[in-house]
């Protein structure tokens, strides 16, 4: 990191002034660059006030980048706890690990930059005795109580469980203790030769596998609020003298008197610290931890936001003030108002940011550091890179092409070389930025020239000096910045993808979930293990049997060996990999093998592909019906949708964004719109429905919700309800909740056009439901209801827009969707901050059990706990009650009374029940943040799409979260039922239920899906290959072409250059992986999708070697080869042969030119061949030739 990054001053406050104004920037990146710059030139540390906590963390990444982690100027982030004012549940661990990190460090810090939210710094904290006063160290050789060691880390507030996985957690076993220190980027285990520590090992919590030894740990308090027994009896005491409380009911006491910490303690914090009965607690904030000469820089809009937050506080306030069993603590014993927060910030110097609407902006000061320009690589009126060429002659300074990772580097390197241009390769900022203005870096060599040639041969990328003199005049190097920038001294300009590619501005990458499409996440290759059967389109249904490298023609390759009947085995190249798909029809164990080389196969497929078309007939014949139907666009009011839309409090996904905006096309369709909307529980499908609603409703049409349950029914009408509540919007539900005489209200409204929205069971199907002008109709969970419910449905779906939402969608849905007659959109991101799901199968335990309650009630959790034996679920209450005496228990069962049923949800939605003992009732919709543990009873006996819609009852929040499946013996589980579990306890990841759909078909076979008459076909090819063939014969009937299973050219190009194209297993040894991999590049349909693919492997494994390389180069030529009409392509050492299909896209005169120019090199060899005779000794030569020949032979 240079001294100074910028030469010229950013204005200070002088002596005797007690402000500076800088006018605002025109991004984030470059205050950040200011920011560093002052924070470079002032005494003290630097504390920057952020808009909100998503600016604070933009500022926070930039300015780590651009320090590269220099330890002389750390930057240390304060982040926000990301709970609403006044919540019922607590900060993640993660959030408050790294909050206790800062104040731990502050008081130290000398120099530095502290970034925080205008809203958290308002926070009333802890004093520093606490974090400051509680600190301790283990170190080795050190004499250690294991026993007195447990009772100190549980008093300080760390919380003892089975497994540690989180910030704050600590396990004992035996003689060693694994404890996550707050704080800390990784946990620890300690271990102890008789009573002394012999090793302190870091480990990784996933794997539990242990990285590194050294010497000494040092741990923080385990909570911001003290836990230990006198801090707990003072703010008991101050809860009963201030509030007229009943402790009895109230779970806040009872938790504090079992010892545990309440979800949403940190909202009592000053209660921890009374001094006496009845006192205020002694607070501080973050001014009081920082050091006196600390300068605050204050974000434009900041002060603003601090404004806003005091409101929100304060409207929240009134709304849960009267909570007798939870009573609240006034705003200003827990936060600094905005006038005290401007009265701190006024008693010394500051900086403040000003924007167009400051008051000051006119005599703000502009800064040294100016935005970006745009320079497109791509424009439609000039050659590719032509901006940024003449803007590279022209700049005096230096230029950096900033890329996210080093899977972008090098795909920005290939894009930027094929425009012409050569960026030099360095590793990242430092070493840019490494070599100040005029001035030799440190890695200079003989003749003032910098060695980064060797830098860029150590990466494995090709490096080119730039076309100016001086160091790294124009390079490329990993820099993750949110925005480009230009200083004016020294003159450096960075650029990002921003500038590049100004079209994708806004599209924010998530490239490894958004990329894929839906087809891809089920044909892949994934979960394929040894032995398994697999279809080669060509021969048939084998067993997979791992993959073989192998020697051929003295080039390592790498083969998918399948074993056939009769034991004959094929080796498929893995180039051939989309010829191959998972066998997913009857059990597994009985698939049907094939012999290799027989009839067998070939007249399997015929028939299946003859009763394939006789099944796309039938459903082009729906399909057509559909889009005859006319009329029926609603025109999306943009004006009124645009700001609903903004009041959304959470950023969208990308995938969330494209469903949104797909629905919102279908919509002005006048085309009816039939889309299923997959995604997993929590994933935000509900938003996509409720945007659906706003739009129809908006457009005077009429809306209807259908839901299975009617405690979904309430869910889905809160939600309607709080989102709509500032437009002139009315909706209404029907359930059993309500009276007949509310009912018959209701359909009254109804029938008038006076009820926008109506929310309900199936009971909406009934013929008594009159709408006035209904527009969409909204299916939650399709497969919960019956086969009359469905009946209806279809007839409702051929007048109306339809939209399913589904989180395991069923297989005719799937098959449906797959197959293009009804559109699907995936939600396969999860939201920012959410974990997987940690999912156990256990036979009954009580110590496990036992564990499992006092892991969530000790955190402050709610535990569902699932028994669906109506008859035996008072005993069941009764045995729990005896195994976690603290607990607090409601029964839930859809045999109740209506009223007594919503008087127990209510009771755990507000924590007056802490555990929750219930039938499947909950399996759809209640939506409780808090509750992060499930245990399911008998899990043997509930289907697989069940299991997941159970687990997705938790992880709906930043905790982790947990589910135990519970069991019988093994003996007694019936082989589906094991496949069942296996398969909900590996699919953990998050966004896993559109794949369990597929594992569902393979266990229950595919009987079901179109029918007995369709499923035997079905086993026979397998579901993959069978939905294939479908979806190939519905493209045909299209075209008004006779399907033809048997297209020898439906693969595309066969290419073949003679060099190593393989991911060795030395580089990825998983050959799981390696063989998903494959399957995946095979099946790229563009250069763009090869591109994203080499990104993420560089990004997950590393530079790609030469094979690797050169596996992606030919699957590129692939694609070109086959969009001309080449069926075979094969190149090696002096030439090779290209053969063209019966009616080829190349340009008949390109080879006509080719043979007549160059007769030595190029003849035709029969009518479908082209001779090629050139000296081609090496991959590099090949790859250029092949490239060059079709490159001529593109038409046009």
């Amino acid at each position: 990191m240079p001294e100074l990054l910028l030469q010229s001053p950013v204005p200070l406050p002088r002596a005797g002034q007690q402000r500076a104004y800088w006018r605002a920037p025109a991004s984030g990146t470059a205050l950040a660059a200011a920011a560093l710059a002052a924070a470079q030139r002032i005494d003290g540390p630097l504390l920057l006030v952020a808009r909100d906590n998503h600016a604070a963390h933009q500022l926070e990444a930039d300015l780590r980048t651009l320090t590269g982690a220099d330890p002389a100027l750390p930057v240390l982030g304060f982040p926000d706890w990301e709970t609403l004012p006044f919540d019922r549940f607590s900060p993640h661990p993660e959030i408050v690990s790294q909050r206790l990190a800062t104040l731990a460090r502050l008081p130290e810090l000398k120099r530095g930059v502290v970034v925080v939210p205008a809203a958290t710094l308002m926070q009333r904290l802890a004093p520093r005795s606490h974090v400051l006063g509680n600190r301790f160290s283990v170190r080795l050789g050190q004499r250690m109580d294991m026993d007195a060691e447990k009772r100190r880390l549980e008093s300080a507030g760390y919380r003892n469980v089975p497994q540690v996985f989180d910030p704050g957690d600590f396990a004992v076993r035996g003689g060693l203790l694994d404890v996550y220190p707050m704080g800390a980027d990784a946990p620890f285990r300690v271990e102890l030769l008789d009573d002394e520590i012999d090793s302190i090992r870091a480990f990784d919590p996933e794997s539990q596998r242990s990285l590194e030894k050294i010497d000494a740990i040092e741990l923080l308090p385990g909570r911001e609020v003290p836990m230990d027994d006198a801090h707990v009896q003072r703010a008991l005491e101050a809860l009963r003298e201030r509030f007229d409380i009943d402790t009895r009911r109230s779970a806040l006491v009872q938790d504090l008197k079992a010892g545990l910490a309440p979800a949403g303690v940190e909202y009592y914090l000053p209660l921890f610290f009374a001094a006496q009965r009845g006192a205020v607690g002694s607070t501080e904030t973050l001014f009081d931890y920082l050091a006196a000469n600390a300068l605050p820089l204050v974000c434009d809009g900041a002060l603003e936001a601090a404004e806003h937050a005091w409101k929100q506080i304060g409207e929240r306030f009134e709304q849960l003030r009267h909570d007798i069993e939870r009573p609240l603590l006034p705003p200003a014993e827990l936060w600094l108002s905005p006038d005290a927060l401007r009265e701190t910030l006024n008693r010394g110097a500051r900086i403040e940011v000003c924007g167009a609407q400051h008051p000051r902006h006119e005599e703000a000061q502009p800064l040294p550091v100016q935005p970006a320009p745009a320079l497109p690589l791509s424009a439609k009126d000039q050659p590719a890179g032509q901006a940024l060429r003449d803007f590279l002659s022209n700049y005096p300074g230096r230029v950096l092409v900033a890329a996210d990772s080093a899977g972008r580097r090098e795909a920005l390197l290939e894009v930027l070389q094929a425009a012409g241009l050569q960026p030099e390769v360095l590793a990242d900022w430092p070493a840019f930025a490494g070599v100040t203005h005029g001035a030799i870096g440190p890695a200079a060599g003989r003749g003032g020239q910098t060695d980064q040639a060797s830098i860029g041969e150590r990466l494995g990328l090709a490096t080119a000096p730039g076309g100016k003199a001086g160091p790294h005049a124009f390079a490329i190097a990993v820099a993750p910045f949110d925005d480009g920038f230009a200083l004016d001294a020294p003159a450096l300009c960075v650029l990002t993808e921003r500038q590049l590619f100004p079209e994708r501005a806004s599209q924010p990458r998530r490239r490894k979930r958004a990329g894929r499409e839906p087809e891809a996440i089920i044909r892949d290759l994934g979960e394929l293990t040894l032995g398994a059967p697999i279809v080669h389109e060509d021969h048939g249904v084998g067993r997979y049997r791992g993959l073989v490298a192998m020697d051929v023609g003295g080039m390592p390759g790498e083969f998918l060996d399948i074993e056939y009947a009769k034991g004959d085995r094929l080796y498929v190249p893995v180039a051939q990999l989309d010829r191959i798909s998972r066998y997913s029809g009857a059990n597994p164990d009985t698939a049907p093998l094939h012999n290799l080389g027989g009839e067998q196969w070939a007249k399997a497929k015929k028939k299946a592909a003859d009763k394939v078309r006789d099944v796309a007939a039938e459903l082009l014949e729906i399909q057509a019906k559909r889009h005859a139907r006319r009329g029926l666009a609603i025109d999306v009011d943009r004006a009124m949708y645009e700001p609903f839309a903004a009041t959304f409090p959470f950023e969208e996904t990308p995938d969330q964004h494209a469903a949104i905006e797909a629905v919102l096309r279908d919509l002005a369709s006048s085309q009816p719109m039939d889309r299923v909307v997959c995604g997993d529980v929590g994933f935000g499908k509900t938003e996509v429905a409720v945007r659906a609603a706003f739009a129809s409703a908006s457009a005077g049409k009429q809306v209807a919700v259908l839901v299975p349950t009617t405690l979904l029914a309430e869910q889905h009408y809160r939600n309607f309800r709080d989102r709509f509540a500032d437009w002139p919007l009315r909706v209404e539900v029907l359930s059993r909740f309500k009276s007949k005489k509310e009912i018959e209200a209701e359909l009254q409204k109804l029938a008038e056009g006076k009820l926008d929205v109506i929310v309900g069971t199936h009971r909406l199907l009934q013929p008594d439901v009159k709408f006035s002008d209904l527009g969409l109709v909204i299916v939650d969970e399709e497969q919960r209801f019956g086969v009359r419910q469905k009946e209806a449905l279809k007839k409702l779906r051929a007048n109306v827009h339809l939209l399913t939402l589904t989180a395991t969608p069923i297989p005719r849905t799937l098959n449906m969707a797959m197959s293009g007659l009804r559109d699907l959109s995936l939600i396969a991101t999860p939201p920012a901050n959410r974990l997987a799901v940690q999912t156990f199968v256990h036979v009954w335990d009580d110590a496990l059990l036992r564990e499992a309650f006092q892991r969530e009630l000790a955190r402050g959790g709610q535990v569902y706990f699932l028994h669906n034996d109506v008859e035996s679920i008072g005993r069941m209450h009764d045995e729990l009650q005896a195994l976690v005496p603290d607990a607090r228990i409601g029964i839930a069962h859809g045999q109740m009374h209506e009223r007594e049923l919503e008087r127990v949800m209510l009771d755990f939605h507000k924590q007056r029940t802490n555990v929750l003992l219930c039938s499947t009732i909950i399996e759809s919709g209640i939506d409780i943040p808090n509750a992060n543990t499930i245990l399911i009873n008998r899990a043997d006996k509930f289907g697989l799409a069940q299991l997941h819609q159970l687990r997705g009852r938790v992880g709906r929040s930043h905790h982790r979260a947990y589910a135990y499946l519970l069991v019988p013996d093994g003996r007694n589980i019936t082989a589906d039922a094991k496949k069942r579990l296996e398969a909900i306890s590996s699919m953990d990841e998050l966004g896993a239920g559109f794949t369990l759909a597929t594992h569902d078909l393979e266990i229950r076979g595919a009987g079901e899906l179109l029918g007995e008459d369709q499923s035997g076909q079905m086993a026979e090819v397998g579901f993959s290959l069978y939905t294939e063939l479908l979806e190939r014969a519905v493209k045909s009937i299209k075209q008004g072409k006779i399907p033809d299973v048997d297209d020898a050219d439906r693969f595309g190009a066969d290419v073949d250059l003679h060099v190593p194209a393989l991911i060795p297993d030395d580089y990825l040894p998983d050959p799981h992986a390696r063989l998903t991999l494959y399957k995946r590049i095979s099946a790229a349909r563009d250069a763009d999708a090869l591109r994203e693919l080499q990104v993420e492997m560089i990004d997950r494994f590393g530079l790609l070697p030469e094979a690797s390389k050169h596996l992606f180069a030919t699957a590129e030529l692939k694609l070109d080869a086959t969009r001309l009409g080449i069926r075979k392509l094969d190149l090696g050492g002096s030439g090779g042969r290209m053969q063209f299909v019966e009616k080829p896209a190349v340009d008949p005169m390109a080879v006509i030119r080719l043979i007549q120019g160059q007769p030595k090199h190029y003849r035709m060899d029969g009518p479908d061949k082209l001779r090629i005779t050139l000296e081609l000794p090496d991959a590099t030569t090949r790859f250029s030739a092949a490239r060059g020949l079709l490159t001529a032979l593109r038409p046009g």
